[in-house]
């Protein structure tokens, strides 16, 4: 039986006596934050796709084929139980290291604004930092696993992760995509702090990373100078604070109600990237400071839940399912973070996009499958198909001897 067929006959949360059979909250304030992000882009966008496409709508419609093919690789991801993300976790972190060396290779990967992100696919850009980081989350669930004795009790069990974050860092920051190294290495080491680390190794090898971290932001030049301006944008609004500043007025002239969907000002030419990196200062343009509030109040929500089904699959023991549980939302949390921090001037500029409402294929797509690994986690914690049975879920897809020989 092919790999497909398996998929569609084993048990999901799709296919049960009661129908779908979901985390409803969960789904429900991911969707909610789906359809405003589709808004906002909407709203946003218009008057650069005007001038750039002649349609209003360009981006409106290239985003709703990203939700589609998100929605379907959600649809395709609850059928896959965790053990084969476990048992591929060293697989798939291959393939991230082969993207990330691809993206940098002359004539196949895209530059934009100085920045070689992206690998073109005719219409689409795929942007392997968004694989690498899903894609590193389950490859270190899956070490805290074979290795947690090794992580409680060894400083080796702190090291060894490092030689994997290391070099994807150095590829990272090559492109260069200094958000994403911080969000990629942050949450690892949030993980392995989850995992049981011993806090006197934890801290001076964290606060290593973080020194570390202070030297690669302050070597380049564009890096410091952005380090400095964020301070003070209106010292030099023209120039380095240009970006910073309009965000701001963004932010001013919201006031509490804004001034209403689609008149924003800023998103006219004043605000670059307003549909990407800057769609939450529109966003507080038109729907003022309650509609800001509310936003981040759904990311808080989904934030939470995320970490609650974490902890619930931890108390299942089902360890692998809750690592990468808490994994995926410590990187939510922290795209959240630095993307507002960015917006209203407490952090310095950086080009990440705001989780399920930012317009970037690869996000969104990316966004869509980790919460329908979400939603598998908490499905399997609730019926008994995570690690505690672990024979069942790997024999819808894997050689039933083999995985017995294993165990």
């Amino acid at each position: 039986m092919t790999l497909l067929a398996r998929l569609f006959a084993a048990p999901s949360p799709l296919r049960t006596r009661r129908g779908i059979d979901l985390d409803f909250p969960l789904l429900a304030g991911c969707l909610a934050l789906l359809g405003l992000g589709l808004v906002m882009i909407t709203s946003a966008s218009s008057e650069v796709a005007a001038a750039l496409s002649g349609n209003p709508l360009y981006h409106m419609v290239r985003h709703l084929i990203y939700l589609a093919i998100g929605i379907s690789a959600a649809v395709v991801t609850l059928l896959i139980p965790m053990a084969f993300w476990q048992r591929y976790g060293a697989s798939l972190l291959l393939i991230a290291f082969a993207l990330l060396v691809l993206v940098l290779i002359p004539g196949i990967g895209r530059e934009v604004n100085g920045a070689k992100r992206w690998i073109g696919f005719g219409l689409f850009n795929l942007q392997p930092s968004e694989l690498a980081k899903l894609f590193t989350v389950v490859f270190i669930a899956g070490y805290l696993v074979r290795r947690q004795d090794e992580v409680r009790e060894k400083l080796s069990g702190f090291l060894k992760p490092m030689l994997v974050l290391g070099p994807m860092a150095v590829l990272l920051l090559a492109e260069p995509d200094f958000g994403a190294t911080v969000v990629l290495v942050g949450s690892c080491i949030a993980m392995l702090f989850l995992g049981g680390i011993n806090l006197v190794r934890f801290i001076p090898l964290a606060a290593c990373v973080l020194v570390l971290g202070a030297i690669v932001m302050t070597s380049q030049a564009y890096r410091l100078e952005r380090l400095t301006n964020f301070v003070d944008p209106w010292a030099d609004q023209y120039g380095a604070g240009y970006q910073l500043s309009q965000a701001l007025i963004a932010f001013g002239r919201g006031e509490w109600l804004g001034v209403g969907l689609g008149n924003s000002i800023q998103k006219q030419f004043y605000l670059p990237e307003a549909h990407t990196d800057f769609v939450f200062a529109v966003l507080a343009e038109e729907l003022g400071m309650v509609g800001a509030l509310i936003t981040v109040g759904l990311f808080v929500f989904v934030a939470v839940r995320a970490l609650y089904i974490g902890l619930w699959a931890e108390k299942a023991k089902q360890f692998f399912a809750a690592y990468v549980a808490y994994g995926i939302a410590i990187q939510w949390i922290g795209q959240v973070l630095i993307n507002i921090g960015v917006n209203v001037g407490l952090l310095p500029t950086k080009g990440l996009t705001l989780p399920f409402l930012s317009y970037g294929g690869s996000s969104l797509i990316i966004c869509c499958v980790s919460l329908a690994m979400l939603l598998r986690i908490e499905w399997e914690r609730r019926t008994s198909l995570g690690s505690e049975d672990i024979e069942f879920s790997e024999s819808d897809f894997f050689d039933t001897e083999e995985v017995k020989h294993a165990r």
